[in-house]
């Protein structure tokens, strides 16, 4: 019996010095893979530190040799880093001539406030002095909309909150330029558009359509495109004013259009009207003496709905407007005189009337005052 139980206990302990044996054998294992683990990851970071550092010529050539067809640089000068390249601006396809997100015929009103902290809310894509350009596609033509101004802060809130909604479906790159004539003299319109028209050009020279625009003139459908053509082109053809009807054929005011070659060619508008009226016509004459014709869009889609005021002080009618001339004859107007103001002192911006721009409100440019500018004529 105590046999029996003398060799049962050596199994037993035979047994567990084996299990204690293999336990060592796995935790040696295991001690091994965990250290050859640490020793490469340390060994990693060693490579990219010192290693580089010290030897920065025989790092660089060996991992350019390793790519095909690479060549080592020499060994006496140092490897010049390569220039990223730099992210690339997206092409973007030119605008369609007939924009898809137009909606026709427009209800215009004039009986609700209109802050200009809502224009501002309403156009967050209008950039600092009343520019935009479509995010999506790119236009063929630069348009500068030049807006003849004194005291009529009230329109010119309508304006921009209808116009400028107009504009982008209209998908132009365009900028908004508020001509202000500074002081009480007589007022001239023509003058303060020649005036717009250099300020333009002065801050982006890429502009060749030019819009010339009355601040309290809005249009009644947005199909009628704010773009130039081959011929000097008259938008406002259909007003309120005058019953949705053309009032004379030769009738060239409210707002028209005309290209930057167009403009230089009848050279430019005529200073010398000082008052209400008078300058359309003579524009008109201008146009149809160089040889050009205007051109219109269908009088449905140019209807325009005025704002109605009080004539200003200081417009009173023109003396030099004559209804009964209001065709053109080369025989009484040979030619048309030159009108551009030849002294770039005069366009000085006065800034006690030129307030800061904001994203929807354009940056206002006073308008020289009288006496006319003498100037010389075009070549």
């Amino acid at each position: 019996m105590s046999r029996l139980l003398g060799g049962t206990l050596e199994r037993v302990c035979k047994a567990v010095l084996l299990l204690c044996l293999l336990h060592f054998l796995v935790a040696v294992i295991l001690y091994f893979d965990v250290y050859a683990q640490h020793l490469a990851f340390f060994s990693r970071f060693s490579a990219r530190g010192p290693a580089r550092a010290l030897h920065p010529a025989a790092s660089s050539s060996s991992s350019n040799c390793s790519r095909p067809n690479a060549t080592a640089p020499s060994s006496g000068l140092p490897e010049v880093p390569s220039a990223q390249p730099g992210p690339t601006v997206p092409v973007l396809p030119p605008c369609p001539d007939s924009p898809p997100g137009l909606v026709g015929r427009l209800l215009i009103e004039f009986t609700s406030p209109m802050p200009l902290e809502r224009v501002q809310r309403e156009n967050p894509g209008v950039l600092m002095g009343g520019r935009y350009a479509p995010p999506d596609c790119t236009p063929a033509q630069t348009v500068a909309v030049i807006i003849p101004f004194r005291h009529r802060e009230h329109h010119l809130r309508y304006w921009l909150h209808y116009l400028h909604p107009i504009l982008r479906r209209q998908r132009l790159r365009y900028g908004v330029y508020v001509i202000n004539q500074h002081g009480e003299d007589t007022f001239n319109r023509a003058k303060l558009l020649n005036v717009g028209f250099l300020e333009a050009l002065k801050e982006d020279a890429t502009y060749d359509c030019f819009i010339f625009s009355d601040v309290d003139l809005v249009p009644m459908d947005d199909r009628n495109l704010y773009r130039c053509g081959d011929q000097p082109r008259h938008f406002a053809i259909a007003m309120d004013k005058f019953g949705f009807r053309l009032p004379y054929a030769g009738y060239f005011g409210g707002v028209s259009g005309l290209s930057k070659a167009q403009f230089l060619r009848i050279n430019g508008f005529p200073n010398e009207y000082w008052g209400w009226g008078g300058e359309d016509d003579d524009i008109f004459n201008r146009i149809s003496l160089t040889g050009m014709k205007i051109s219109r869009p269908d009088i449905r889609i140019g209807r325009y709905r005025m704002i109605k005021h009080d004539r200003d002080k200081h417009n009173e009618p023109n003396p030099q407007s004559d209804p009964s001339a209001l065709t053109p004859t080369p025989q009484s107007d040979p030619a048309p005189s030159p009108t551009l103001p030849s002294d770039p002192s005069t366009l000085t911006p006065n800034p006690q009337s030129d307030p800061a721009p904001s994203p929807t409100h354009p940056r206002a440019t006073p308008a020289p005052s009288p006496p006319t500018p003498e100037v010389t004529p075009a070549p």
